[in-house]
């Protein structure tokens, strides 16, 4: 192995480079080393490019001690080259998709299995370095090792869909019921096709975007509302006898798609919060006392949300083929990348970096 790699490092503001860098030292007791076979682009990447830093610490994070600049990267497929001495679950020659989640097991969310919501959270690629390289260093016990024959691409997905398929799972039983998707981006698109594989009976799409409504449609949404064209709370009631929907998943982030959220579902319906917002929104909290209505937030995912995402993709009930609408190389990342989407947005769902 060489001793040094490129990487796409972010290092402030529009500044990121592809630069050779060491390659990551062998892993701690509990850590692997994994060569990255492909990683995609998210929206937390774009927005470390755009205005950061906003996750990236500029003090030594409490868990990692990383700070300042940061390889990027979290959605990730590879194979393991090394373990560490303590690793037992996850042996050299494992084709695995990590999650992004480093936790410190010791606080109480950690010791409920809800490491998500770790105390002391750090994200890879972010309060870590990332995958946008030909190696990276992660603990094993965020690991989830793929069957043999799993499809790369598409397990670089899994992360992006899990977060879809544990907000479906946070809403209880969906059969039968009508859910709204508020967003058509990767994280609605996973969200949709979780609540299908779930059993949802109709799942309406809350989309702007033209290309995004094609992608929706593809990924099986019964009906999709453009509010440019329609009072969207009105339209849903229409399609539930008056009422509103059973379920909604806010999967934008946005002022004022949060509110809308709890106004476009019936009385005792739930409201799944997904979506990653940089503000307040303007809220009336009668509207829940007054009507039952129950607000759920989610953050991210578990191990366990990556099992059920890969067993839903090797059924065959979801698809990660139609969210992947880039494939690049790592000396293309700003261009070709993240130039890319802040420029044609809405043409693009999920573009994949390939290290090698």
């Amino acid at each position: 192995m060489a001793d040094t790699m490129k990487a796409a490092v972010w290092h402030g503001q529009k500044d990121i480079r592809v630069e050779e860098v060491a390659v990551p030292a062998p892993p701690k007791a509990d850590e692997v080393q994994i060569e990255v076979s492909y990683c995609g682009i998210c929206g937390s990447d774009l927005h470390e490019y755009l205005a950061g830093p906003i996750f990236i610490p500029t003090e030594p994070h409490p868990l990692t001690g990383h700070s300042g600049k940061t390889i990027l990267g979290h959605e990730f497929s590879g194979k393991v080259v090394a373990v560490g001495s303590d690793v037992t679950n996850v042996r050299v020659g494992d084709l695995v998709a990590p999650d992004a989640c480093q936790h410190c097991g010791v606080c109480v969310t950690c010791r409920e299995g809800r490491y998500n919501v770790c105390e002391k959270l750090a994200f890879t690629g972010l309060m870590a370095d990332g995958a946008f390289a030909k190696y990276v260093n992660v603990p094993a016990n965020i690991c989830y090792v793929m069957p043999a024959g799993t499809d790369l691409e598409a397990a670089a997905l899994i992360e992006p869909i899990a977060t879809g398929f544990k907000a479906v799972r946070m809403a209880g039983t969906i059969l039968g019921e009508t859910v709204v998707i508020l967003g058509a981006g990767t994280i609605g698109l996973g969200t949709l096709q979780c609540a299908k594989a779930a059993g949802a009976g109709q799942c309406i799409v809350i989309e702007m975007s033209a290309a995004r409504k094609e992608l929706a449609k593809k990924c099986g949404a019964d009906v999709i509302l453009d509010p440019r064209d329609c009072d969207v709370v009105a339209e849903v009631k229409k399609l539930t006898g008056g009422s509103g929907a059973d379920v909604s998943f806010e999967c934008i982030g946005n002022v004022k798609t949060g509110p809308l959220s709890v106004d476009i579902i019936r009385n005792n319906g739930r409201a799944v919060i997904v979506g990653i917002f940089e503000g307040p929104s303007e809220f009336n909290f009668f509207s829940l006392s007054a009507t039952d209505k129950k607000v759920i937030g989610t953050l991210a995912y578990t191990v366990d949300d990556f099992k059920g995402v890969c067993a839903l993709l090797a059924n065959g009930s979801i698809s990660a083929e139609p969210m992947i609408t880039g494939k690049i190389a790592l000396d293309d990342i700003v261009e070709k990348g993240f130039e890319e989407l802040v420029n044609n947005k809405d043409a693009h769902i999920k573009i994949l970096v390939e290290p090698a």
